[in-house]
C-alpha cells in the first residue's frame, strides 16, 4: 500500500475511534480504540467500567475510578474472547497508551499503533519505542 493511501486509512480509522470514544460514560476523558487487521475491523473499545458495574468512572472528588479499563485494553480482551488474533495488526486509539497498556500492546503482538493525541505519561510510549512496533503520532482537528 503507498504512503498517501495507508495515511488516508489511518485517518479514517482514527476518524471512527473518536466516534467510538463517545460512548464512554466517563466525564475526565473519552478515548476510544480500534483493531484493524486486513483491512477490517476485528475488535473496538472505549473506556470505561467494567460489566456489571455502574457507568460512573470518577468518584466523588473527579479522580477516575481504580477499575475503570482503558479502551485499548477493552478493544484487546474483545479480541482475547474471539477466534481472532492481534498478530500484526494495528491499533488505532485516539490517546497514547498508558505504560500498562503499552505492556498489552505489545504482548498482543501488534505490528503498528496510530494514536491522535498524547497521554500526559509518556513511559507507554517509551516502552513501545524499545520494540519493533511501529508508531505514529497523527494529529486530527476536531
Amino acid at each position: 500500500m503507498t504512503k498517501n493511501k495507508q495515511r488516508k486509512y489511518d485517518y479514517t480509522y482514527l476518524k471512527m475511534a473518536m466516534e467510538w470514544a463517545k460512548l464512554s460514560h466517563c466525564k475526565r476523558k473519552k478515548v476510544g480504540a480500534l483493531i484493524v487487521k486486513d483491512k477490517m475491523i476485528i475488535s473496538d473499545g472505549y473506556n470505561g467500567t467494567p460489566s456489571g458495574f455502574d457507568n460512573c468512572c470518577e468518584d466523588e472528588d473527579g479522580k477516575t475510578k481504580w477499575h475503570v479499563l482503558h479502551a485499548e485494553a477493552n478493544a484487546i480482551l474483545k479480541v482475547a474472547s474471539s477466534t481472532q488474533s492481534c498478530k500484526n495488526a494495528t491499533l488505532y486509539i485516539t490517546m497514547s497508551p498508558c505504560k500498562e497498556c503499552s505492556k498489552l500492546i505489545h504482548q498482543a503482538g501488534f505490528n503498528r499503533v496510530v494514536y491522535a493525541s498524547s497521554y500526559k505519561d509518556k513511559s507507554g510510549i517509551e516502552f513501545l519505542k524499545q520494540t519493533n512496533i511501529e508508531l505514529v503520532h497523527l494529529p486530527i482537528n476536531e
